[in-house]
C-alpha cells in the first residue's frame, strides 16, 4: 500500500464526493454514532466546508482509491495567542486501518499546523476507542491538563434545536 495525502478541494467534485464517502464510513461506524449521514447532509457538506474559512481537510488515497479523511478547523488559543488546529473527525476505511494512513494524515495535518503557526492540534475521541486512543497517544496526543489538582478537560455539548 502506497499511501498519498492531500488538502481537499472541497470545490473538486472526486474530493467533495470522497469526503462525503469517508464521512459517511465514519457516521456508520459504531465510534461515529452508527447512522449514515442524511442526504440533505450529504448534500451540503462540501459546499458548506468550502464556505467555513477555518475549515481544512486531508484526504488520504491509497493509488486513486479514498481511504482515509481528517477535517479539521482553524481555532485560537487564547493562553498562546496563535492559531491552533482542532480535528473534528478522522476516519480510516477499515480494509486500510492499521497500514499507515493514521500517520499520513497526521504528518500532513501537523505540516499544515506548522506551516500556519499554530501552536498546538487537538482531538476528541470517545473513551471507549482504545484502538484510535492507542494510535494518538503513540503519536505524542494525552489528555489536556493545565492543574493536575483541577483534572483533564472535558469535552461537553448542548445540542441547538434546528
Amino acid at each position: 500500500m502506497t499511501i498519498e495525502t492531500v488538502r481537499a478541494d472541497y470545490r473538486n467534485p472526486a474530493h467533495a464526493a470522497a469526503v462525503v464517502a469517508l464521512l459517511n464510513v465514519y457516521a456508520s461506524d459504531p465510534m461515529g454514532g452508527g447512522q449514515p449521514l442524511a442526504d440533505n447532509v450529504c448534500e451540503a457538506l462540501p459546499p458548506g466546508l468550502a464556505n467555513c474559512p477555518t475549515a481544512f481537510s486531508v484526504l488520504a488515497y491509497d493509488a486513486d482509491k479514498p481511504v482515509g479523511l481528517a477535517n479539521c478547523f482553524f481555532g485560537y488559543s487564547t493562553f498562546a495567542a496563535k492559531p491552533l488546529v482542532n480535528i473534528h473527525d478522522m476516519v480510516v476505511v477499515p480494509e486500510a486501518r492499521g497500514t499507515g494512513v493514521v500517520d499520513a494524515m497526521f504528518d500532513a495535518i501537523e505540516s499544515i499546523a506548522h506551516a500556519e503557526g499554530a501552536c498546538k492540534v487537538t482531538l476528541e475521541v470517545l473513551s471507549g476507542n482504545d484502538r484510535a486512543k492507542a494510535v494518538y497517544t503513540r503519536r505524542g496526543y494525552g489528555d489536556f491538563v493545565l492543574d493536575p489538582a483541577m483534572g483533564h478537560a472535558l469535552f461537553w455539548q448542548k445540542r441547538l434545536a434546528a
